[in-house]
């Protein structure tokens, strides 16, 4: 503007207003920038906690359903010496028992095969191991023995039986392998 030329009132009002309403834009586009970052900040939270709950839940359901398959891992542990102890029991039908006693060795038996039955229901298992390959993985060698006409590393003797539960060594199989 030149000195001759003079500003009217009205112009300086347009003017100013002009100036006041681009530093409210500015201000409105800051504020929207802003609130836009806080929006995507607040929906990357929002995915990230939705992700946490999910990875839990899997993990809880992946926990329960272990739980659920070896539910009765503790109670076999507990079964397996009576379990021997039946087996021992049996053992004594050889000799030459009165009557008597015979009539309890053959309820022991019926027990026993009940037992038997029972764990076999429950996915409990008897590892066999006489006369198959010495394996480390499901039998304890407690003795050595060397044998006629036996392979190296066979099981010549179980001396206690081992079980698996479904897929899990229950207790191993200790036995006596030949040299």
């Amino acid at each position: 503007m030149n000195k001759d030329e003079k500003v009217q009132p009205e112009e300086m009002v347009k003017n100013e207003t002009k100036k006041e309403e681009k530093g409210k834009k500015n201000k409105s586009n800051k504020e929207i920038e802003r609130l836009k970052n806080e929006n995507l900040a607040l929906n990357e939270k929002i995915l990230r906690i939705s992700a946490d709950a999910q990875n839990m839940k899997k993990r809880l359901e992946e926990e329960i359903s272990r739980l659920q398959k070896y539910e009765g891992l503790e109670l076999a542990k507990e079964l397996l010496p009576t379990i021997d102890n039946f087996e021992r029991a049996i053992l004594l039908d050889d000799t030459n028992l009165n009557d008597e006693l015979s009539k309890f060795l053959s309820g022991f038996k019926m027990i026993y095969a009940n037992l038997v039955n029972l764990l076999n229901q429950k996915e409990i298992k008897e590892i066999e191991c006489l006369g198959k390959e010495f394996d480390p993985t499901v039998m304890d060698a407690v003795l050595t023995s060397k044998e006629e006409g036996i392979p190296k590393n066979q099981v010549i003797e179980v001396l206690q039986k081992g079980y698996m539960y479904k897929d899990k060594l229950l207790r191993p199989a200790m036995v006596k392998v030949s040299e």
